[in-house]
């Protein structure tokens, strides 16, 4: 085994224009009133990285151009399609109309474990809330599952980008 060079990694990456022709995965997210540009750009890389629909963030979650999501995004905010609402319920709405479930990625009652989820549950978006907060008692009402990540020691959360990251990597998993 042997680290791979930059320019050996480069041969799979796709270009933004190629990106764009490409078929995304039946997945969006949905930020809402994220206060961390870094994890506001944490989540954009991710979303790139698993090709998702789009990206939706809401409330006070600041949103591109700033400098902080740029700089952990790293290109990102320019291939990931995304939209910014300031009331997180009107892209939720309308989401369901286009029958897309809404799951919240959240400590609820019922929920399932995250790796629980099946193909049936497609198309899927996937909700995070505020990082001391959660997920609004609003969103939550009107979700259509909940699924969570089993936490084994004594933090019962994960950082927020974390977080998103390991349930969207499931999704592209169920789907590939």
């Amino acid at each position: 085994m042997r680290k791979m060079t930059h320019e050996e990694i480069a041969q799979f990456r796709h270009s933004p224009e190629n990106l764009s022709k490409l078929e995304r995965f039946p997945v969006y997210g949905l930020m809402d009133n994220i206060r961390s540009l870094y994890n506001v750009g944490a989540i954009f890389r991710i979303a790139d990285g698993a090709r998702i629909e789009k990206l939706y963030l809401s409330g006070f979650t600041p949103h591109p151009p700033r400098k902080e999501i740029d700089k952990t995004a790293l290109g990102a905010t320019k291939t990931v399609p995304w939209e910014y609402a300031k009331n997180p319920m009107d892209i939720i709405h309308r989401l369901k109309s286009q029958k897309v479930k809404i799951c919240v990625l959240e400590h609820v009652h019922p929920s399932i474990p995250y790796y629980s989820l099946d193909r049936v549950d497609f198309p899927l978006c996937i909700i995070v809330g505020n990082e001391i907060t959660g997920v609004s008692k609003e969103i939550i009402e009107c979700a259509d599952l909940g699924i969570e990540i089993p936490m084994f020691g004594m933090k019962q959360s994960l950082n927020a980008a974390v977080a998103f990251g390991i349930a969207i990597f499931e999704c592209i998993r169920i789907l590939n």
